[in-house]
């Protein structure tokens, strides 16, 4: 069964709680700290999903999101925005670039999970 999740997110204590709450639900974490190299391990780690970020070095969380959905071995794997962009337009920006869902910053670590599980494929046990 594919558990494995990707976290594009450059602030080491966000990255953090989040592998943490994940891993304690039974997830295997790949982490990245910019866009170029969450894109590259996109392409090569085949993750159940993907945490993205907006604000990021280099490339931004839009221009991420983009660029993962011109790659059909990506087309099923939901991006899904945890962001502090939380200004008005910011959540329908995010889901025009590719993004599948949203969950604004700071996470509430006793509803993270569940939140990131309602995005998941739900026949997953048959993933990757």
């Amino acid at each position: 069964m594919n558990n494995r999740l990707l976290i594009i997110e450059d602030n080491e204590q966000n990255l953090y709680m989040m592998r943490f709450l994940l891993e304690m639900s039974g997830f295997t974490i790949i982490g990245a700290e910019d866009g170029r190299k969450g894109i590259e391990l996109a392409l090569t780690s085949k993750p159940l999903a993907i945490l993205l970020d907006i604000q990021l070095p280099e490339m931004d969380g839009y221009a991420v999101a983009a660029e993962l959905k011109k790659h059909c071995e990506l087309d099923k794997v939901p991006i899904i925005a945890v962001t502090s962009y939380a200004m008005v337009g910011d959540r329908e920006n995010i889901l025009a670039a590719g993004a599948t869902g949203y969950i604004e910053k700071p996470i509430n670590p006793e509803t993270f999970v569940a939140e990131i599980m309602e995005y998941l494929p739900k026949d997953r046990e048959n993933q990757g």
